[in-house]
């Protein structure tokens, strides 16, 4: 199984020793990702350090150096307690909201990447929530791929193309399949263990850059694959409720 990295919540005020720190082990092994850019961050908890005057600067050389980029929502606040249509949360900037609400702020946050200087039709949403208003509205601003789902390989749905993501990075790590799906990471919030876990994937696993899954052929998603997909994200929702609760 090969694997492409997906990097979230990437600000101009989040922690850039960590984000560099990140980018310095993908480009020992010439591995260029996904990033998650969020138009106008509002969220503190992602506010790290003071803004980096240069960042629009930094994205686009980013992008011209082969690393593809997502819009990241909008301000990635969470307005609803919705889960939407891939329910591995329980909170959303966007599900739940009307479609003309949807669609102005994708439409906003396409204006102010588009403002500097960034062109993308790839689609990420905070907390993985969104629902086919959501969908109506990425597909009404020239959106038509979203980095998210399980599966082993790119699927269409609604007139969109989902690179999934993966269910298990150890059950991913130990599988013999064909395919290829994406492990997501949060720089702003790794610590030491967590970086030197991220180094040794370039030993265990295949790992590609995000521009190879472009080049799959992404297969029809059936209604009873959708319905396997919902199950397997509440499933992965309420294990991971388990799992802190009984850490606590």
């Amino acid at each position: 199984m090969k694997i492409t990295i997906r990097m979230d919540d990437i600000t101009p005020d989040m922690d850039f020793e960590k984000f560099t720190r990140f980018k310095t082990i993908l480009d020992k092994h010439g591995i260029k990702p996904l990033i998650g850019v969020v138009p106008d961050n509002k969220d503190k908890k992602l506010q790290k350090n003071p803004p980096r005057a240069d960042f629009w600067e930094i994205v686009s050389g980013l992008q011209q150096e082969g690393w593809i980029v997502a819009m990241h929502g909008y301000n990635h606040i969470y307005t609803t307690r919705e889960a939407g249509i891939f329910p591995i949360g329980d909170k959303s900037e966007f599900a739940g909201l009307s479609l003309a609400k949807q669609d102005e702020m994708i439409r906003e946050g396409k204006r102010i990447l588009k403002g500097h200087g960034i062109i993308t039709d790839f689609f990420m949403a905070p907390s993985h929530s969104y629902d086919r208003n959501t969908l109506k509205a990425l597909k009404k601003n020239g959106f038509c791929r979203i980095t998210d789902g399980f599966g082993k390989g790119p699927y269409e749905m609604d007139g969109m193309v989902f690179y999934p993501i993966s269910t298990s990075k150890a059950r991913t790590l130990a599988s013999k399949d064909e395919g290829i799906v994406t492990f997501v990471y949060h720089a702003n919030t790794m610590n030491d263990k967590d970086f030197d876990t991220f180094e040794k994937l370039f030993d265990k696993g295949e790992v590609v850059s995000f521009e190879e899954f472009l080049h799959y052929d992404a297969d029809v998603r059936k209604l009873k694959d959708e319905a396997a997909e919902f199950l397997t994200a509440k499933s992965k929702y309420y294990a991971v409720r388990l799992r802190r609760k009984l850490s606590k």
